[in-house]
């Protein structure tokens, strides 16, 4: 009998974390979804055939939970959950907006890869796939907040590599740059519409969370041998996190 392939998705209520859980259930894995927002993800769980699980990642009780949720054996975690806010200057920052982001993007990203990785041991073809982003890899003004907080990420990821390089797990990251999402720049911004819709104004195919999606589906269902450390994704459009070629 075939053993259920089990995969986490964290941030899995709307944008690249929803898609990637509809394509990791099409690809045949039972999906954990989960998220702080409890409705959404039945809702997309009830629709692919996984298991929801309300959690925000910086709690160390919900992170708990989902672990047990997700069982002994996890083939698949895609440590998604993140975001950026606000878009000031250093000299103009809030302190509590850096530890808000450092805390989900870094943090959590910390405590559902220790939670999940004795149970990605055991399956013994396990990968963990952490969304980064092109701000994790060059800075832009305004920017700096997320920007250290994505550097995190990827300093994370690239240690871990080094950390379990003798176990059956592989450690991947995906880096995104301008994907369009229902609520990426709208939470950035507070909840400001206009200012959100003005980050895409004119940009004629900005990526969309499929894109996304069916990337990190990719990574996961390499061979167990293959490891795809990093795959940065960028629209033709951008081609740094500033220069982004507008109609």
């Amino acid at each position: 009998m075939t053993q259920e392939r089990i995969a986490v998705v964290t941030g899995a209520s709307s944008g690249i974390g929803e898609a990637t859980a509809r394509h990791l259930a099409g690809a045949g894995f039972h999906v954990i979804c989960a998220a702080r927002r409890r409705e959404r993800i039945e809702a997309l769980a009830a629709e692919i055939g996984g298991t929801a699980i309300a959690c925000d990642v910086t709690s160390p009780d919900d992170v708990a939970a989902l672990a047990e949720a997700a069982g002994p054996r996890l083939h698949a975690l895609v440590n998604n959950a993140g975001g950026a806010i606000g878009l000031e200057p250093i000299a103009d920052a809030g302190p509590a907006q850096w530890r808000e982001m450092y805390d989900v993007n870094v943090v959590g990203l910390l405590q559902v890869t220790q939670a999940g990785v004795p149970a990605l041991i055991a399956s013994e073809d396990g990968v963990i796939c952490n969304v980064g982003s092109i701000a994790g890899r060059t800075p832009y003004e305004g920017g700096a907040g997320y920007v250290a907080a994505k550097h995190g990420t990827r300093a994370v990821t690239e240690t871990l590599r080094l950390e379990l390089w003798d176990q059956p797990v592989r450690i991947c990251e995906i880096a995104p740059g301008m994907v369009a999402t229902e609520e990426f720049s709208l939470v950035r911004f507070g909840g400001d519409a206009e200012r959100a819709a003005a980050v895409y104004a004119g940009v004629a195919e900005p990526l969309v969370a499929d894109d996304i999606a069916d990337a990190i589906t990719w990574v996961v269902t390499r061979p167990r041998h293959v490891n795809i450390d990093t795959m940065v994704i960028k629209p033709r459009a951008q081609a740094a996190p500033h220069k982004v070629h507008r109609a």
